[in-house]
């Protein structure tokens, strides 16, 4: 399996910026797929996860300006990321959920100023 992230940035407090992860080696279209980010833990943190027939969750810090979606076609996975904050900074990666590839990808570093 094969995620690659893209679409970080560093911008200014109450920007925004979409997130792309095209993944390849599964059949993207029957599998939950997971936003997570590096945090402070040595697990990463989820952030938002959107299952196969596009039922999504988020954490309660992402709710209301975080939004995930999926294009199987495209093998895509993507997260809309709005009113961002110094606290989002992090580097963002995508994977499985709740199965976990060991191949993480490179991620995508979001960094917002104040």
């Amino acid at each position: 399996v094969e995620f690659v992230e893209s679409g970080g940035g560093l911008v200014q407090a109450g920007e925004s910026l979409r997130l792309s992860c095209v993944v390849s080696g599964i059949i993207m279209a029957i599998h939950t797929l997971a936003w997570f980010r590096r945090g402070v833990g040595e697990e990463r943190d989820m952030v938002a996860n959107i299952t196969a027939d596009g039922r999504k969750y988020y954490i309660d810090s992402a709710k209301g300006r975080v939004t995930a979606t999926r294009d199987n076609d495209k093998k895509t996975l993507y997260l809309e990321m709005n009113s961002l904050n110094p606290e989002d900074t992090d580097r963002y990666y995508c994977n499985g959920y709740p199965w976990k590839s060991a191949d993480w990808g490179q991620g995508t570093q979001v960094t917002v100023t104040a």
